[in-house]
């Protein structure tokens, strides 16, 4: 191959290299990306700006969007401004909302126009209570920051089932309907409120205007909440006037706010309650410390509406102090007066979300039993009498009440009046009353009187329709002319004195105390040892004329009464003596026959053997008959037929004669009988105390 020759490259001088100009490259043309950074960047500041834009107008076209979205999830109709006035909303912060008109439907179910209609709304709430509502409608109590209206009309409701009109979102279910809790403020005003509230389970229909305006700011006015309020509260008469130093301190948390004054007069029914003290969270659970003063027609007509069972009484004034710490109220009674009665007490009620229960202490210087006679079913005062002479009380029992709650109450009385001149009251009288499951028991009796005592316990069970009612209860050494004061004249003898002793067990069964008495079974033993008895009363009990001529003509003295016993036995309301027998140192009285607590009848007969010899003596025996309420004394036809008529035709032979018949040569055989088994039943009187 043929070697070809390559030319040699030019040489170029250096000098003419270095005075040549050097040619630069033009700049790349924009990237996509770059352009993507640039939108990037201009979409938040154009977001900015408009968010600014929207803020500064209130964001006038989300009115109708907004209104949707509150429906949806509310679960009712919610209108902002439908008058065409102002409307702003403003998200910065929180949801802070303003309206010339805010209605609030209620739900479907409910009879009232609407929930909440206001004028001039300001509404201001945080975005973690908003979520918090939003992820659980009602869960917890939805926290306001703020809430002004110069108007504001709300209708609160509570369905029969257990709904409520201000539980928002899903419906409950009727069979377990929840309540929502009541909304907490940290601001709230209104210059002009009304609020109507309706519960159809008890006849609750009420109407309030109010006015309030507070807040928690340094710088505000100071707080003030006036409530007006009247209609049916437990389908009683309401009428309310409330002041107070806010609203906020009865919606708050227990131990949000510090106390506030509170002063409070009220009429339910025919009950008065004035209260001033101060509070704190009171409607969701919180405190309560003042002083009170109550009074009515009865305690019960306070313990009613108030799921408290109290006792029927005569009419009542009481006052103290008042606290409640949460579910429990505490009550100091300094004093109360119930009709004649005067009484105190230290009371705690636990409100619980079981049976509630109360415990505490009575006392005083003077309980009269009349003022508390409508609680065992006598009439109440100005009643009408019964026909047909009879006076057990016929007034049914409150037997629901029972079961309402329990109670466990000490009592500790000075004095328990019998409402009687003729028995003297119990002296102290010391006792326990318990309520248990609707019965109601006084345990641990133990009462003084006329120097003596009476033990025992009486129970009422109310866990039916019909009650059931045991006594199992005992005296002992009672001073029986001082526990019966019949009347004397000045130097005479008392008409029976004596120690009683004896024991009465006895249960029925019924709707009032008469229904009770007249079902009565068991039976009542009673012994009177040292005693004595007028002399004068034991001839004319034996219409023995000439002794009891002597008697008074020399002046009354007291036999003395070796033995005098009584056992009764009790059936279906009837009493009758097994016997009944008054050993005297002259005579033997005893009775026989029986009295029914179901008739109010009585028919027995007393019959005097004489121990002695009398010149004129009728020694017939007395009866007892008609209602227990006005009984009549007789005389037994029989035997006092024959004397009075063998006297007659003896007169005719000769006027003398006509006493013989009267001669009574006495009858010791037959008073010693009576008095053996007078003795043998006292031993086993006592032998079984």
């Amino acid at each position: 191959m043929d070697h070809i020759d390559t030319p040699p490259a030019p040489v170029v001088p250096a000098a003419a290299a270095s005075t040549e100009p050097l040619l630069l490259a033009p700049p790349p043309a924009p990237t996509r990306h770059r352009r993507l950074w640039a939108l990037t960047l201009a979409l938040p500041v154009a977001l900015l700006a408009a968010f600014a834009l929207g803020e500064v107008a209130g964001w006038p076209f989300l009115r109708a969007p907004l209104e949707r979205t509150l429906a949806s999830r509310l679960g009712r109709s919610v209108a902002l401004a439908p008058d065409g006035g102002a409307f702003s909303v403003r998200f910065l912060g929180g949801l802070r909302l303003q309206a010339s008109r805010l209605v609030i439907g209620a739900p479907d179910w409910s009879s009232t126009p609407h929930l909440l209609d206001g004028q001039d709304v300001s509404l201001e709430l945080g975005w973690g209570a908003l979520w918090d509502a939003w992820r659980e409608p009602g869960a917890a109590a939805l926290r306001i920051r703020r809430l002004d209206a110069t108007r504001l009309d709300a209708h609160a409701e509570r369905h029969a089932d257990g709904r409520v009109s201000w539980q928002f979102g899903p419906a409950p279910s009727a069979s377990s309907p929840t309540a929502a809790p009541l909304p907490q403020f940290g601001r709230l005003g209104v210059a002009d409120g009304t609020l109507h509230y309706t519960d159809a389970a008890n006849g609750t229909a009420v109407e309030a205007k109010l006015t309030l305006a507070e807040g928690s700011a340094p710088d505000a006015a100071p707080s003030r909440f006036t409530l007006s309020a009247g209609g049916r509260y437990e389908r009683l008469p309401l009428k309310l006037e409330l002041q107070s130093g806010g609203l906020l301190p009865f919606l708050a948390d227990e131990d949000a706010p510090e106390p506030v004054a509170l002063k409070v007069q009220a009429t339910l029914g025919r009950a008065t309650l004035a209260f001033e003290g101060t509070t704190t969270g009171l409607l969701q659970g919180g405190g309560l410390n003042g002083h009170f003063r109550l009074r009515g027609p009865s305690l019960a007509a306070v313990g009613d509406p108030l799921r408290v069972t109290l006792p029927t009484t005569a009419p009542f004034v009481a006052e103290g102090e008042l606290q409640r710490r949460g579910v429990t109220w505490l009550a100091q009674v300094a004093q109360a007066t119930v009709g004649g009665s005067r009484v105190r007490g230290t009371f705690a009620y636990q409100a619980g979300p079981g049976r509630p229960v109360l415990t505490g202490e009575l006392s005083g210087p003077r309980l009269l039993l009349a003022d508390l006679g409508p609680a065992v079913g006598t009439p109440v005062e100005g009643a009408a009498a019964r026909g047909g002479g009879k006076v057990l009380p016929t007034r049914p029992f409150d037997l629901a009440a029972l079961r309402v709650m329990d109670a466990d109450v000490r009592i500790k009385l000075d004095e328990l009046n019998l409402d009687t001149p003729k028995l003297e009251p119990l002296r102290p009288l010391r006792a326990h009353l318990l309520l248990k499951d609707g019965v109601l028991e006084i345990a641990e009796l133990d009462a003084r009187t006329a120097e003596g005592a009476l033990t025992g316990r009486v129970q009422l069970d109310g866990r039916s329709d019909t009650a059931l009612w045991k006594a199992d209860v005992r005296w002992s050494a009672v001073q029986l002319q001082r526990w019966l004061r019949l009347a004397r004249k000045e130097g005479e003898p008392p008409w029976l004195t004596g120690r009683l002793n004896g024991n009465a067990t006895l249960q029925g069964q019924g709707r009032s105390t008469a229904e009770i008495l007249a079902s009565l079974q068991g039976n009542v033993r009673t012994s009177l040892g040292g005693g004595t008895l007028s002399h004068l009363a034991v001839e004319a009990a034996g219409l023995d004329l000439a002794q009891a001529l002597g008697v008074l003509l020399r002046g009354d003295k007291s036999l003395p009464v070796p033995c005098a016993v009584a056992d009764l036995v009790v059936q279906n309301g009837v009493l009758q003596p097994r016997t009944l027998v008054v050993d005297a140192s002259d005579s033997v009285l005893w009775m026989d026959g029986s009295l029914s607590l179901a008739t109010e009848k009585m028919d027995l007969r007393v019959v005097v053997a004489p121990r002695d010899f009398s010149p004129l003596a009728l020694r017939t025996p007395l009866r007892l008959t008609g209602p227990i309420s006005a009984p009549t004394v007789t005389l037994a036809r029989s035997p006092l037929t024959g004397k009075v008529g063998a006297a007659l035709l003896l007169a005719l032979v000769n006027p003398l004669a006509a006493l013989l018949p009267m001669l009574d040569p006495g009858n010791t055989e037959g008073a010693e009988q009576h008095a053996a088994g007078c003795q043998a039943l006292a031993g086993r009187i006592a032998t079984r105390r």
